[in-house]
């Protein structure tokens, strides 16, 4: 009898101690043995079996000393006979063993190829086991056999075989039973109650608690196990190629190419990799960091066509973007004429290839995937069906990869050539350019600092009102179409079958929607993504075949899952496109109207776009190069800047018809009359205020649309209206006279006038908030023009 025993496992600690018996095997033979099934086909071959234990008294009572397994070697075999039916010798992968330990013996026939192939050298153990946690599971063990507490911690054991034969490695997964084996507590074991659990349940990664409540060899094993291994070669090349690509690193293809090797069981498979670029139609490398491509085969770029490619692939691979496969290079060389490609296959040793082109850019650039093979037909039109798993997780990876290359080089851009607005660049210049002339005659010049002094800001944002709870509402309702679709599932299959595994999931699926309709918690919806994903999704694949109608209603749930996100995503998107479409529409609206309003003055513009729009202005003497500065422009761009959003409420109001999510805005203004200095960051790229006593601007401009109205719990910032903060009287008199004349344009209403509760480090803080009068089909066009502007500043 052969005996592969794990070096890391077989004698570690544990709160059993383990006896080899096979007592609960005799009960089965002395039932037969009974002069009742006389008559039975098996009453003579129990009576032997029963006096075979009746000889050898330890395979009954048990025995610890592993040698013992050889000396009984043969009655051992005979008793295991009826659990190893030889039709499934060589098709089951299947042997008894010492749970905990992995002590195994008898094993079919398929499963001692496997172990012969691995070589002598190889001992048979657990991937990634430690030695606490086979204590612990141990211990688990025990409180559902003899004191019936059950506790879920099963992990799937692992094992990696080499198989010397094909020079790759083999995947499996292991079941055990456990049905021949029994529990008893010695006198040393500590008697445990509902707190002991409780308390064990709350300290899983405390091993010194375990010990304690389980101390090692507490408790007696009396039998064996049988484990029994499934090949997930496929499934874990699956697996570890997404693991490999979502990592990266120097060596990913290197990486990817012994995953290719171990799934398809060929030692010297070849992968490689090149960029197809569409403007230039050439195969190249430069593009990426070099690669192992075959079809370059060392050289830096081949010129694509029909004299170089044939015709199929110029048309499957370049033009329709499908995958393409040589099973046999010799018989592609005859019939292309030996062309160029059949040579550059030649001269690589390659009989077989696959190419997979996955698009990898917006210019329409293709990644080339390349499996090759020195043997024909290795790589065949039937395997390449196994590549149907695998090949999405190359495109998004491709996809992902191009779109960090993008990233990149747009860091770069924005880290070299920072976009610098266009009323400011000349100061950039003027700096640059003394720069270069002192680095001329010093090695250690430095730039100087950019600082706009005695500038006057503005500031003002539309920001969409109730964005967090518009967002987590849009989740909750997802969430419980989603949970009602898998009841209704489940509520049917009860009906077909009366199982009460569906009644039992019926009711956590209930438990869930239930707490979702109460409302959402921080990780909520992953917790039940990943039960849906976890104990659904596996039970609908036996349900679906009950009857047409439970597979229609599988189809139906399944149909309205998002095909990337796998949940459903209806009211989340909805208020995405909703978001989407209001930003846009205001960025474009006031990025055109800030064009407009420099040619009345120049001055520094800048916005953000998150929930909204918020926009920076700074306008002042030092900004501009040659015009003299007068405060009438001051006045008008605040004009200007009340006019215009009050134009974005409207545009933003007259989106309401198109948007499947309703979404408000809330406008504000802040102003500051004391001029200040900005300076440029060059550790941020961007300008910011200079001084200390200016920083209470900028914490202004966080926290004011937080703000209260003083001794209300109303906020200030509300939809339909625009609040304007000052801290001086002189600000709302001059805006009272901007209010006035939109007024007589009939744009906004009634004024109130406000005092705001202290926000943390400011106070004294009031506010106007004036009414919007929204106009019917706004479009932005009949707005009110420059000249009207300036002659309402000079009236």
């Amino acid at each position: 009898m052969n005996v592969k025993i794990s070096n890391n496992v077989s004698h570690v600690e544990l709160p059993l101690e383990l006896h080899i018996s096979f007592n609960k095997v005799l009960s089965l033979f002395e039932k037969y043995s009974h002069e009742d099934f006389s008559d039975h086909p098996f009453y003579e071959a129990a009576n032997k079996m029963v006096n075979v234990f009746f000889n050898n008294k330890d395979l009954k009572d048990g025995f610890k000393d592993e040698d013992l397994l050889e000396k009984y070697s043969k009655e051992i075999n005979l008793v295991l006979d009826p659990l190893f039916p030889e039709p499934l010798l060589l098709n089951e992968i299947k042997a008894a063993t010492v749970p905990f330990s992995f002590t195994s013996f008898k094993f079919t026939t398929r499963f001692q190829n496997i172990l012969n192939n691995a070589g002598d050298d190889y001992k048979l153990k657990v991937r990634n086991f430690e030695e606490d946690s086979m204590y612990i599971m141990a211990c688990t063990y025990i409180l559902a056999t003899v004191y019936d507490f059950k506790v879920d911690v099963k992990r799937p054991f692992y094992f990696d075989i080499p198989d010397k034969t094909t020079g790759t490695m083999k995947y499996y997964r292991a079941t055990f039973n456990a049905d021949f084996s029994e529990i008893t507590p010695t006198a040393n074991a500590p008697k445990l109650t509902q707190e002991d659990f409780r308390h064990l349940l709350n300290n899983y990664d405390n091993i010194d608690i375990w010990k304690e409540k389980f101390p090692p060899n507490s408790y007696v094993f009396k039998g064996f196990g049988l484990i029994s291994l499934f090949d997930v070669t496929s499934e874990e090349m699956v697996s570890t190629i997404k693991a490999n690509l979502l990592s990266g690193g120097d060596n990913l293809i290197y990486r990817l190419q012994n995953n290719l090797r171990d799934f398809y069981s060929i030692k010297d498979l070849l992968l490689g990799y090149s960029i197809f670029d569409n403007i230039n139609h050439k195969i190249c490398q430069n593009k990426i960091k070099r690669t192992n491509s075959i079809i370059l085969n060392n050289n830096d770029e081949i010129n694509c066509s029909s004299s170089y490619f044939c015709d199929s692939i110029m048309q499957k691979v370049f033009v329709e973007h499908e995958t393409f496969i040589i099973s046999d290079v010799g018989e592609y060389g005859q019939a292309t004429n030996e062309n160029g490609f059949y040579k550059t296959l030649y001269n690589s040793g390659i009989k077989s290839i696959i190419i997979i082109p996955i698009k990898a850019t917006v210019n329409g650039d293709l990644a080339l995937l390349e499996i090759a093979s020195p043997r024909s037909y290795d790589l065949n039109s039937v395997n390449i069906n196994k590549l149907k798993d695998i090949i999405p997780v190359f495109e998004a990876a491709v996809k992902r990869s191009s779109e960090e290359r993008l990233n990149i080089l747009e860091a770069t851009i924005q880290e070299n050539y920072t976009s610098i607005h266009s009323a400011v660049k000349w100061r950039f210049y003027e700096a640059a350019e003394k720069y270069y002339e002192e680095l001329q005659s010093n090695e250690n010049a430095k730039l100087e600092e950019i600082v706009f002094d005695d500038v006057y800001p503005l500031f003002g944002q539309c920001d969409i009102k109730g964005s967090s709870d518009a967002r987590n509402n849009a989740i909750q309702e997802d969430l419980t179409t989603q949970l009602n679709l898998a009841i209704n599932v489940l509520k049917e299959a009860c009906e077909k079958e009366n199982l009460p595994i569906y009644k039992e999931l019926m009711f956590r699926v209930s438990t869930y929607l239930k707490d979702v309709k109460s409302g959402l918690n921080a990780g909520d919806e992953i917790n039940i993504l990943d039960f849906l994903k976890r104990e659904i999704y596996p039970i609908f694949g036996h349900i679906r075949v009950l009857s047409p109608s439970l597979h229609e209603k599988v189809d139906v749930y399944m149909d309205r899952l998002d095909d990337d996100l796998e949940v459903v995503y209806e009211k989340r998107k909805e208020y995405e496109d909703s978001v989407t479409l209001l930003n846009e529409k205001l960025a474009s609206f006031i990025d055109k109207k800030q064009k407009e309003a420099q040619k009345m003055y120049p001055h520094y513009f800048e916005r953000y776009v998150t929930d909204g729009v918020e926009f920076n202005m700074y306008i002042g003497q030092s900004i501009t190069k040659e015009d003299s500065f007068d405060d009438i422009y001051l006045f008008n761009l605040r004009l200007w800047q009340l006019q215009t959003i009050c134009e974005m409420e409207n545009i933003a109001y007259n989106q309401l018809q198109n948007m499947n999510h309703e979404l408000r805005v809330a406008s504000l203004i802040l102003i500051h009359n004391n001029p200040m200095a900005i300076k440029f960051r060059m550790d941020e790229k961007q300008f910011d205020v200079d001084g200390a006593y200016n920083i209470r601007y900028e914490i202004i401009k966080k926290r004011i649309d937080k703000a209260f109205i003083k001794g209300t719990e109303e906020r200030l910032t509300v939809p339909g209206k625009i609040a304007i903060v000052y801290s001086q009287d002189k600000d709302a008199l001059e805006y009272i006279k901007y209010i006035n004349f939109l007024q007589s344009k009939d744009l906004l209403g009634n004024i109130e006038y406000l005092q705001l509760e202290d926000l943390q480090g400011v106070s004294g803080l009031k506010a106007l908030r004036v009414e919007v009068i929204y106009q019917k089909d706004f479009d932005g066009k009949t707005s009110i023009t420059l000249e009207e502007l300036l002659t309402q500043i000079e009236s």
